[in-house]
């Protein structure tokens, strides 16, 4: 049975590494369905139609239009790395004026496993609403992979981040999949 995974994106230098990432999960048994920021599609904007084809979706950064037929089987599990802080800000606080927020923003309501594994400096990472960001996300049942257990913010004003653990990411969402970890406050059916 294929599960399907809707890895999402934000811009941060790791999501260069995003076809090496879909063809792991894919090795993993999932079927990826692709979502970017907009200015992430924008430093990908040459890669979209071969991450398309890699995945055998179409990639998405914008809403549908209303009536317009969904294009991505529904998900199993949401996977949401690299995020930003603006990313993991907007998610928390319900700001879905981006598609991929939108869509994590309702997963949280619908029970589906998510995993997020934040990509901020540690500048940005000591913001006072980042912990408290942070903090909401984990208390809807979203596993946070930060610091320790996932990736530990550098300093501010490089374009190299550092090491980006997708391994620990794909673990992750792997064993949440796996065990049926659902949402807080989401009536099974």
């Amino acid at each position: 049975m294929t599960r399907t995974l809707y890895l999402f994106c934000s811009a941060a230098p790791p999501v260069f590494d995003v076809a090496r990432v879909i063809e792991d999960a894919q090795a993993r048994g999932w079927d990826v369905c692709l979502g970017l920021t907009p200015t992430a599609a924008h430093w990908l904007a040459g890669s979209l139609d071969g991450l398309a084809a890699l995945t055998g979706h179409p990639v998405r950064w914008q809403y549908k239009f209303p009536g317009d037929p969904d294009v991505w089987p529904a998900a199993d599990a949401l996977l949401f790395a690299p995020a930003t802080f603006n990313s993991v800000n907007a998610w928390a606080l319900g700001l879905t004026d981006r598609f991929v927020v939108g869509v994590a923003a309702e997963a949280l309501g619908k029970g589906i496993p998510a995993v997020t594994m934040p990509c901020a400096n540690e500048a940005l990472a000591r913001h006072p609403q980042f912990e408290q960001s942070l903090a909401v996300l984990r208390g809807a049942g979203v596993e946070v992979l930060h610091g320790e257990t996932g990736y530990v913010p550098g300093p501010p004003g490089t374009d190299d981040p550092g090491p980006f653990p997708w391994d620990a990411a794909l673990d992750a969402i792997g064993r949440r999949a796996a065990a049926g970890v659902r949402q807080p406050g989401v009536r099974q059916a």
